[in-house]
Parts: C-alpha cells; sequence; structure tokens
C-alpha cells in the first residue's frame, strides 16, 4: 500500500471534516472537554463558569451534535448532553493513520540522505 493510500477501517477525510470543523472553536472545544471530565451535563451546569451565555451553549452544542460528538437526552424538564466518545476514538485512528505516513515518508527521506 502506498503511504498516500488510505488503511482499512480508516474514515476518510471528508468523513473527518465535519468534526475538525466543530473542535475548531474554542468554545466547542471548551463544551467538549467539559462533557468529557464530568459526564453528562445540563446547559445550566455547562453555562457555570463560562463567559458564554446560556443562549449561546445550545447552539454550539447543536454543532457537536452535528459532528456526532455529542447527543442529547431529555429528562423531565431537563435535556443533558453527553459526549460520543466513539467519533473521537474514529477520528484518532485517522489521525493515528497520518502519523504513519509521515513516520513512513520520513524514514525514506533520511534513507535517501544518508545513502
Amino acid at each position: 500500500m502506498s503511504p498516500r493510500s488510505a488503511g482499512a477501517g480508516a474514515p476518510a477525510p471528508g468523513h473527518t471534516a465535519p468534526l475538525f470543523a466543530a473542535l475548531g472553536d474554542e468554545t466547542r472545544l471548551a463544551l467538549v472537554d467539559r462533557l468529557c471530565a464530568h459526564g453528562p451535563l445540563s446547559i445550566t451546569q455547562l453555562t457555570l463558569g463560562s463567559a458564554v451565555t446560556r443562549q449561546a451553549i445550545p447552539k454550539h452544542l447543536h454543532i457537536l451534535a452535528a459532528a456526532g460528538l455529542v447527543h442529547d437526552t431529555r429528562r423531565g424538564r431537563e435535556r443533558t448532553w453527553t459526549l460520543d466518545t466513539a467519533r473521537l476514538d474514529e477520528v484518532r485512528g485517522y489521525l493515528d493513520q497520518i502519523a504513519q505516513q509521515w513516520d513512513a515518508a520520513l524514514g525514506r527521506l533520511k534513507m535517501f540522505v544518508e545513502d
């Protein structure tokens, strides 16, 4: 397999682009960090200690949900948000694949320079 070809089971770049776009925002990245550290949280809990307004948090959460990073569950009148770690694992595999390709390319460059 050439270094540029996709490995088996690795997600296509177009499939991971929405996730990287969602994580490219500092506020959304902070929300993912809080959900990762504390588990399911309500919008009120996610707003506490944040400079972001309570009205802005759902907008960011919906972008994260569209990227497959979070999902919501209704408990009575309250909606809680949970991180979907499977999507992060999928992207980790993609990044590992890129790292392996770079390692292989650097190894070939080193052999070329040393010869």
